[in-house]
């Protein structure tokens, strides 16, 4: 089994390494504060004291840490110690063209270097159901599929390096303008005298039903459907409801003097987005 390491045990890299633990091949583990080392010791697992010194015995090394800055000092620590051959695989977030610039300075070496964010947050560590998005190159993505899968249900190969950073910044932004979204929507519900707390629990509840926003990406493209194809009804009367139901939003945020600004764009967007085209309400309220 190939030896794994971990650099980074905060909020995030811990519950991925602890889960870890049980994985044969042994760990080895790296962080700043002895206080996120000692549970790991007290587990098995060996302590790093730098992390050239973690790369020398380790196959496959995991580094979740805050940011672009601190993930470019660990590769440069890691190049010190690592033998070719070796994957470092960052899961932080970070910009695509730093995974893209990291992975040739490693490929100089003989290291393979892929970046894997990982979605679902300490909660989906925990329980081993995180998202992970690989931007690899297939040799690569064959040594880290196994080892994701101890604290993740879904590894997806996104493409060459750099593709899983992008496809995290598409992941989140859907999750963030999703937030903005419900904090317009919470405005809404408290001009018209509603408990918001009520709403919370409406959308979470319905959200766990339908699948939210993920229920309509389902298609390979998001080019304009021909009136022939399988999806156009299905989302045609997708779109004919959002629009109804956005606008009679808009109508009472209108009445009550509340701006809502990511609903009027969404009630022109939307048809486009689904690739039906705007309906009969978009049309009336928004330029051609």
């Amino acid at each position: 089994m190939t030896r794994l390491g971990c650099i980074g045990l905060g909020n995030m890299g811990a519950p991925m390494a602890k889960r870890l633990l049980d994985r044969p091949g042994g760990l080895t583990v790296l962080d700043t504060r002895p206080e996120a080392v000692a549970p790991f010791t007290a587990a098995g697992a060996r302590a790093a004291d730098d992390p050239a010194d973690l790369a020398r015995e380790c196959d496959v090394v995991c580094v979740t840490v805050v940011d672009d800055a601190q993930v470019r000092t660990v590769v440069a620590g890691l190049l010190g110690g690592a033998r070719p051959g070796t994957v470092i695989a960052v899961h932080s977030t970070v910009a695509d063209t730093t995974a893209v610039e990291l992975a040739a300075a490693c490929a100089e070496r003989g290291l393979e270097l892929v970046d894997a964010p990982v979605s679902g947050g300490a909660p989906g560590a925990e329980q081993g159901r995180l998202a992970v998005m690989v931007g690899a190159s297939d040799a690569a993505f064959d040594m880290v599929r196994e080892p994701f899968s101890w604290f993740s249900d879904l590894v997806v190969h996104a493409g060459p390096v750099g593709a899983g950073t992008r496809m995290k910044l598409a992941r989140n932004l859907l999750h963030f303008v999703s937030f903005t979204a419900a904090a317009e929507a919470q405005r809404l519900a408290e001009a018209a005298g509603l408990d918001i707390t009520a709403l919370g629990k409406v959308v979470r509840h319905t959200d766990a039903i339908s699948g939210g926003a993920g229920a309509i990406m389902l298609r390979d493209t998001t080019a304009p459907i021909p009136p022939d194809d399988f999806w156009f009804p299905i989302l045609d009367h997708v779109r004919a409801l959002g629009e109804k139901d956005l606008s009679l939003a808009l109508g009472l945020g209108a009445r009550l003097g509340v701006d809502l600004p990511l609903a009027a764009r969404a009630l022109g967007d939307l048809g486009p987005g689904l690739g039906v085209g705007r309906g009969e309400n978009a049309r009336q309220e928004q330029p051609a």
